[in-house]
């Protein structure tokens, strides 16, 4: 295990070194199909050898002072690169940020301030499995998505510098990172692997090299980096304080002595995963190409935040630093669900989307008990899948149409049909029953309920009523269509539509194995961080679940099989005035010829950008002010 556990780790490292070589859309295409299949053999073979191993813990390394001499050298070349364009782009807070943290953590191992701890650095669960599993085949889908959807953007964009292997390079950095990440129990190996996300999502943001982009790339950065420096300090902190170096043992302390650090590594995590009054970030990474959008929203950079807010959750729970969390991801979830309404841009509308979901798996994490963990890793997995299917869709749409806007998706399901369906897929699967998402929504909603949590309640309630409006708008639209909307050319090419399909694919089957996976990975995992587990659902709910599984795909097939030998009478459409004859225009009331158009209603001007976001950014710090100031006094 401990052999493959290395290779899993290095091998992206090395398919990036290859991409970044060979200039060829062929021999890139070739790699990055082995390197693919490579990654989730290896991800696969992990999974089947932990789970036939018999034990639910599994821990590797101690003596490991070359590698963490490695990782320092990486470090400190990550520091320069990032002050070097600091002070080529005149941004010199990212600059200052990055050399603080660095020193920080370089003057606690090399100061003699570490303790010298003969520690597990890696640490293997059922959690670690889930992530491994999610990043290696969700990620990888995404890097062959990539090699059909750059060509043709670069067919459409010639105005950009064609940097692909730059761009493949660093899509598997970022994935070896993040495998780097969520296998790693030591906190400097934790922080290592975090602050390589970090970079590389600034580096992956500012691609196009735009003055939107960098604009947005460094804020991406500072946001990151801030977050970087409140981890450091947890380092620093929990190693010189309480002789911890390691997460495992940290959560196993009382919550309320390790406090600080607690809120600390909370505090990174809320600005990895976007949460409010850090979620500017998120949204500005809408400038970078489709694949980097949807590497960052599903498997990678921001899982990472509420992956560490879940694995802290034991030591959250009943805590001022737990209190801060769910408050901040109750209220994030909510006011992002408001915003989605009021956007038409499709890729917009995904990343509020994105924002609000990671809201409300972070205020799973800081309720801390087995139910919400339950929802929490639920509502992961479901949208990692699902949101990355959307975003591919939506950019394969945008390169078949010339547009990601809402609006002109009105007829869809006839002009491209296929990507309609897989649209429609994906949207279901964040809201619709049986897709998780909903079945983890209410599994949390029940949670909050039970810790008398008012505020969670109403925000989980209102958030989720939103959350329809946008995902039943949007379905709506792809699915009305004209008489004369007419099947158009397929342009998708055959990468992007194996990525796609196989997301499709990946989405159905999980409505039919998640009570398998309730049963025999998360109820364990539960278990082991709790002690104490029980079944969230019965065997009455997954027999009601498995009937609306079949219902849901039988109904519209029986319908379909009705409409289709069944002649109907037209109607003339009838918008104030008389019909043209045909079907497109109507006279008005003055005898003027006007056309017909559809068009959703966005309420821009009643909760918009404009309206909710000063507001919104305001509370929330300070929400987190005020608990990081009570908790330090309590401490004290």
């Amino acid at each position: 295990m401990e052999s493959l556990i290395i290779v899993m780790i290095c091998f992206p490292f090395l398919s990036a070194l290859l991409l970044s070589i060979f200039k060829n859309n062929t021999a890139r295409q070739i790699i990055t199909y082995i390197s693919s299949i490579s990654v989730i053999g290896m991800a696969i073979t992990f999974a089947v050898k932990y789970f036939t191993s018999g034990s639910t813990q599994l821990s590797f390394f101690t003596d490991t002072k070359i590698v963490d001499y490695g990782m320092m050298g990486i470090e400190a070349f990550l520091m320069v690169l990032v002050t070097v364009l600091s002070f080529k782009y005149k941004q010199y807070y990212a600059a200052l940020l990055s050399i603080a943290q660095t020193a920080l953590i370089f003057w606690f191992e090399l100061g003699g301030r570490a303790p010298h701890l003969e520690i597990s650095k890696m640490y293997v669960d059922q959690l670690t499995v889930i992530m491994v599993l999610i990043i290696a085949i969700v990620g990888t889908l995404i890097t062959v998505y990539a090699c059909g959807y750059m060509k043709d953007y670069h067919n459409h964009h010639k105005e950009f510098t064609d940097r692909r292997r730059y761009f493949f390079s660093l899509l598997y950095v970022f994935l070896g990172a993040m495998l780097g990440l969520v296998l790693s129990n030591s906190l400097i190996w934790i922080y290592f692997f975090w602050e390589i996300t970090s970079v590389v999502s600034f580096l992956l943001i500012g691609y196009t090299r735009t003055k939107e982009a960098i604009h947005n790339c460094f804020r991406a950065l500072w946001m990151n980096l801030l977050g970087g420096c409140g981890f450091a300090v947890a380092i620093v902190l929990a190693g010189i304080q309480f002789n911890v170096t390691d997460i495992q043992s940290l959560i196993l302390c009382n919550g309320n002595i390790v406090v600080i650090p607690v809120i600390l590594l909370s505090f990174a995590a809320l600005t990895k995963s976007a949460q409010l009054p850090f979620s500017k970030w998120l949204l500005g990474a809408m400038v970078a190409p489709t694949p980097s959008s949807a590497l960052l929203h599903s498997a990678t950079m921001v899982k990472a935040g509420v992956y560490l807010l879940l694995r802290l959750s034991p030591a959250l729970a009943g805590t001022y630093a737990g209190t801060m969390v769910s408050l901040i991801g109750g209220f994030t979830f909510l006011v992002m669900s408001m915003l989605a309404i009021t956007v038409s841009d499709g890729k917009k509308v995904l990343a509020y989307s994105t924002i609000s979901n990671l809201g409300l798996i972070t205020a799973c994490a800081g309720i801390g008990v087995e139910e919400t963990v339950w929802a929490g890793i639920f509502l992961l997995i479901f949208h990692a899948v699902s949101k990355s299917l959307l975003f591919q869709t939506v950019g394969a749409i945008e390169n078949a149409t010339g547009s990601r806007d809402i609006e002109t998706m009105h007829g869809l399901v006839r002009r491209h049909p296929y990507l309609a369906w897989t649209l429609v897929i994906g949207i279901a699967g964040m809201f619709l029953a049986p897709f998780g998402m909903l079945v983890s929504k209410w599994a949390a909603l029940k949670a909050f309920i039970d810790s008398g949590s008012i505020i969670l309640i109403l925000c989980v309630c209102f958030g989720s009523a939103t959350t329809l409006f946008y995902w039943m708008k949007w379905i709506a639209t792809v699915l009305a269509s004209k008489n004369n909307d007419i099947k158009a050319k397929n342009t998708t090419s055959a990468n992007q539509w194996v990525s796609i399909l196989v997301h499709s694919a990946l989405m159905i089957s999980l409505c039919f194995i998640f009570p398998l996976i309730s049963k025999r990975v998360i109820i364990p995992f539960i278990h082991t961080v709790f002690n104490n587990a029980y079944e969230v659902i019965s065997d009455d709910n997954v027999i009601i679940m498995m009937i609306m599984i079949i219902a849901i795909f039988a109904i519209p097939g029986i319908a379909w099989l009705f409409a289709k030998h069944t002649k109907y009478r037209k109607v003339d459409r009838y918008i104030n005035g008389v019909n043209a004859g045909d079907q497109m225009n109507y006279i008005d009331s003055m005898g003027e010829k006007k056309r017909f158009f559809l068009a959703n209603w966005y309420m821009e001007n009643i909760f918009g950008e404009k309206k909710l976001w000063e507001p919104s950014v305001i509370i929330s710090i300070l929400m987190i002010v005020a608990f990081m100031v009570i908790s330090i006094g309590g401490v004290r």
